[in-house]
């Protein structure tokens, strides 16, 4: 089955992939293509835009609609190219850093508009392609290369931000968790509206060797052990929960107009004036 994905979805010549070993970005990227092929969506029909780290390289893998864009630059690349055609299935892939940081003004009015687009955050707590510094969603009491006394900020709750700006529908899986992250990946392209999937992954190269936790397979248990299913987290005390995240499906609603939608409205008017 593996095998007839990759032969169906990735260019030839393109594998192996460049990502060290143990990193759990081509788990992220195998959901992706996995919930798109359970969806039977013609590949001419799905675009893939990335913006600039590891894991935007993922996007010169697939045999999709496919640009490596700028650094943080991915979301409004990914909505112009939604605008000009509401038809394609328009998925983003974009690191911590990349859109969060750099790019994070930009996933707020994505989120804000409601666009139909489905973002899936590679969140390894790390820039691991620029040597090693702490992002937004770098947890506090970690090493990283601008932090060698460790992380002192609060990290992003990147799903609160994004659904507190507007986005319809947050879900949160790891690379461990893979059945789970490819059904919300699968469930998110279908939504209509914006939808953000964040993809907890390790990165054993540079956060993992600066924490101490270089191997994978550690940090594959430490997601198993510290994702948390929605049902279980909504029971759980606030001293249960320290330390742990819930996993799932966080939010959704349909009550809102998504922009593509609402702006056919706009040129109805305009036309409607001239006339």
């Amino acid at each position: 089955m593996k095998e007839a994905l990759v032969e169906k979805y990735f260019r030839k010549g393109h594998l192996p992939h460049l990502w060290c070993p143990g990193c759990g970005n081509g788990t992220v990227l195998g959901a992706i293509v996995t919930a798109i092929d359970n969806l039977k969506l013609d590949k001419n029909d799905v675009a893939l835009i990335s913006g600039i780290g590891c894991s935007s390289r993922s996007s010169g893998y697939v045999d999709f609609n496919t640009a490596n864009t700028v650094h943080g630059r991915a979301l409004p690349i990914a909505t112009g190219l939604k605008m000009a055609r509401p038809d394609m299935n328009v998925v983003v892939a974009s690191g911590d850093g990349d859109c969060s940081a750099i790019g994070g003004n930009h996933l707020i009015h994505a989120a804000r508009r409601n666009i139909d687009l489905t973002l899936v955050v590679f969140n390894n707590s790390i820039y691991g392609m620029t040597g090693g510094q702490y992002s937004p969603l770098t947890p506090p009491g970690f090493k990283a290369t601008t932090a060698p006394y460790l992380t002192i900020e609060p990290m992003f709750d990147i799903l609160e931000l994004a659904r507190a700006a507007g986005a319809t529908f947050t879900a949160r899986a790891t690379s461990y968790h893979v059945p789970l992250l490819t059904s919300l990946i699968e469930k998110g392209i279908a939504h209509k509206g914006f939808s953000i999937i964040e993809a907890v992954t390790g990165c054993p190269t540079n956060f993992g060797r600066q924490n101490k936790i270089a191997a994978p397979a550690l940090m594959m248990a430490w997601q198993r052990d510290h994702g948390v299913m929605k049902a279980k987290w909504d029971k759980m005390t606030p001293e249960e929960r320290e330390g742990k995240f819930p996993i799932g499906l966080l939010s959704e609603r349909n009550d809102v107009t998504e922009y593509t939608k609402a702006y056919d409205e706009i040129i109805k008017r305009a036309q409607g004036a001239e006339a």
